[in-house]
């Protein structure tokens, strides 16, 4: 009966220690697959991003490239559209920052990601890339309030149908996002299609940086 028990003993024991192995290596496993996330610190509070660089490793990337080199360091968030102000055609809600328009001509795009390939949706706290013709995106982005569904792939915002490249997501900060597009938007417009758009005065970014461990 001792030896017995001591083989029962001893058999916990390797099974306790077989279990603890397999949950040291699901916790390797999750901290590998965890993905980077950002802050952007704006004058009106910080929103903190979590970036799909697994889905969107073209995208991701070169956003993360502008954060590392502390590019939207002055930037801001300049204009926010709603269904009171749009005139596109079916009608959404973003904020939209960066570094400003001017910069799209100044710095080279990246390859279009679209949704169809990527797999994410354009959903509430969605963060996205601001783009003319596809491979044109570059420091500007926008974040979605509500679902959007008309800038995924075939959603019908935009005449070639390809989409804007979704590359993360709000975790923690959509009340600073919807304060942003709540500001006054009567400042002066590029150009007519933005007429109304335009936040006055932009909501500054302090600083876009990656968190601990991003």
């Amino acid at each position: 009966m001792i030896r017995s028990e001591g083989t029962v003993v001893h058999r916990r024991g390797i099974l306790l220690g077989v279990a603890a192995l397999a949950l040291v290596a699901t916790g390797r496993k999750a901290q590998a697959a965890a993905l980077p996330q950002v802050m952007i610190a704006t004058s009106l509070g910080d929103i903190v991003i979590e970036i799909e660089d697994k889905k969107a490793p073209i995208t991701a990337a070169n956003f993360l490239g502008w954060v590392d080199r502390g590019v939207y360091s002055g930037g801001s968030i300049y204009r926010a559209v709603t269904r009171a102000n749009d005139r596109g055609k079916p009608m959404i809600e973003v904020i939209q920052g960066g570094r400003g328009i001017e910069w799209e001509d100044k710095v080279p795009g990246v390859a279009h990601e679209p949704t169809t390939l990527t797999g994410l949706r354009h959903l509430d706290g969605v963060i996205s890339m601001s783009r003319d013709k596809p491979g044109t995106a570059t420091t500007e982005f926008f974040i979605c309030i509500g679902d959007q569904p008309a800038l995924d792939a075939g959603g019908g915002r935009g005449s070639d149908g390809l989409g804007f490249a979704a590359f993360g997501r709000v975790i923690k900060g959509m009340d600073v996002v919807r304060a942003i597009q709540a500001q006054p938007t009567t400042g002066k417009a590029p150009d007519a299609y933005v007429e109304g758009q335009m936040i006055d005065p932009p909501v500054r970014i302090e600083a876009i940086r990656r968190l601990a461990g991003g």
